[in-house]
């Protein structure tokens, strides 16, 4: 896994508070680890709050407001969880529209544990088939996914988990499917 990600930037979204600190951390370190380069993209300029579940936890300096992040400098994305995370980052224009142009420019996503819900604003999950966290499962569903309770699911750069029980797996993935590049089938149909 060491230097397959030599040279790829990888922004990581996450709201100012609400995500799951370990979904955010065990990533970033198998980036680091893989020679990757993790960037953390959040609405506003400051530090974020980590969370272990309920509790507070540790903070984290932000790299870039989304308003002003492009897509076209990062190789991939990675939304980690946590329930008020994604939840609040579906609510900001900006942050959807960065995450659907990942989609657009058929880059590699990963998405673990709630994070899904941000797929679904932007809706790119039509079609696809991934995992969440179990109570998403109807929302994937209703927006027109194949939801499967599995550890990990890859679907043409879509790599998505259920639960932080689930990173060894994930992280695995997020860097083989950054490697890898641009996949074809993630671009989202018009």
């Amino acid at each position: 896994m060491a230097n397959t990600l030599d040279g790829k930037r990888v922004a990581f979204l996450v709201a100012p508070e609400g995500v799951e600190q370990v979904e955010l951390t065990e990533p970033w370190q198998a980036v680091e680890k893989a020679g990757g380069q993790p960037e953390l993209v959040s609405t506003q300029e400051g530090s974020i709050q980590g969370f272990d579940h309920l509790d507070k936890a540790d903070t984290f300096p932000v790299d870039r407001v989304v308003g002003d992040a492009s897509p076209d400098d990062y190789d991939g994305l990675v939304l980690p969880g946590g329930v008020a995370n994604p939840d609040f980052l579906r609510t900001v224009p900006e942050a959807v529209r960065f995450v659907g142009a990942f989609f657009s420019g058929q880059k590699p996503v990963a998405a673990i544990c709630h994070a899904p819900w941000t797929l679904i604003e932007a809706d790119v999950v039509r079609g696809r088939r991934l995992t969440s966290w179990p109570s998403l499962q109807t929302d994937l569903r209703n927006a027109g996914a194949e939801w499967v309770d599995e550890e990990v699911v890859v679907d043409s750069g879509l790599v998505t988990s259920r639960k932080p029980d689930d990173l060894p797996a994930f992280c695995a993935k997020v860097v083989e499917e950054i490697a890898e590049g641009k996949h074809r089938a993630q671009a989202r149909s018009a």
